[in-house]
């Protein structure tokens, strides 16, 4: 008769408990010096707008002061409330450029996944490069023409230049393709819809949340942007708030106390930002999920 012997089973160690959770000490050490390095700046500029002008060199780097409402006021009553001008200016490029150009992204992003016509691939090929080309390259250009124009040092030499992102266009073409499915497309034409129609019943909705995304990229990009109004605007009544604080920096040298200010206006155009991203987060965590499980 033969004896069957059961078959050991060794205990698991702990390298293969935390295989198996997917936690590694290696990594998340890493990821907590990625976050340190991420937020240090910000505790900085928080820390510091909290100190008057005699305290910001003299006193401990991390050590807080009480004089944040003192500054906010100060920066408010700076030639009559320039900083909220700035603001408002920021807000008006980026939002009406970020909207715009995930518009014509969509479109364009559309057509490129959805229709088949001459010249295709190389209009793809032609974008890609584009998303190449650092924006400094054609800031100079871009500058020419709209003089040529008549259009410098005014609001639409900021917003033009704004509204063709060849990365919205990559972004939204990758996602129609995934989102939107060609049998729904055919169903639509059968049923005797338009392609305008087609593409603003039923591919926008569908594309939603990769559109989401394109308009957060495009808002900071253009809220971050310093090169382009710089070149382009010549009245600080027209500045954003990455020119006009530049501006006051450099007005610092001669006038020490306005560093305080300097450094207030930045924590101050922080805070739409933040909060953007957590009015919107649900759409761009929906958009990465479906990204995570999709073929």
């Amino acid at each position: 008769m033969t004896t069957i012997t059961p078959e050991r089973t060794e205990p698991a160690t702990q390298t293969d408990v935390r295989r198996a959770s997917g936690h590694s000490p290696m990594a998340t050490a890493l990821l907590l010096i990625g976050a340190v390095y991420c937020l240090l700046p910000v505790a900085w500029v928080l820390i510091a707008s909290s100190k008057s002008g005699a305290e910001l060199f003299s006193t401990f780097t991390f050590s807080p002061s009480t004089h944040l409402f003192g500054n906010i006021a100060d920066l408010t009553a700076y030639r009559g409330g320039l900083f909220w001008r700035w603001m408002a200016n920021t807000a008006l490029y980026a939002g009406i450029g970020g909207l715009l150009s995930t518009a014509v992204s969509a479109a364009a992003g559309y057509g490129l996944a959805k229709y088949s016509f001459v010249g295709k691939q190389a209009t793809f090929n032609v974008l890609l490069a584009g998303v190449l080309v650092p924006g400094v390259v054609l800031a100079i250009p871009q500058y020419l023409l709209l003089a040529k124009l008549g259009l410098t040092n005014t609001y639409w030499a900021v917003l033009l230049p704004s509204i063709i992102s060849p990365y919205g266009i990559y972004l939204a073409r990758i996602y129609a393709a995934a989102a939107v499915p060609d049998d729904l497309v055919e169903a639509a034409r059968t049923d005797g819809a338009g392609d305008f129609l087609i593409f603003r019943s039923i591919a926008t909705p569908l594309m939603a949340p990769g559109l989401v995304t394109v308009f957060l990229f495009q808002f900071v990009a253009i809220w971050n942007n310093f090169l382009l109004p710089y070149i382009m605007l010549g009245d600080d009544h027209l500045f954003p708030l990455t020119v006009g604080l530049s501006g006051l920096l450099n007005q610092g040298a001669s006038q020490p106390s306005l560093y305080t200010s300097v450094v207030t206006g930045s924590l101050l155009s922080i805070i739409p930002l933040l909060a953007l991203f957590l009015t919107l987060q649900r759409y761009w965590r929906v958009d990465l999920a479906a990204g995570a499980v999709k073929s």
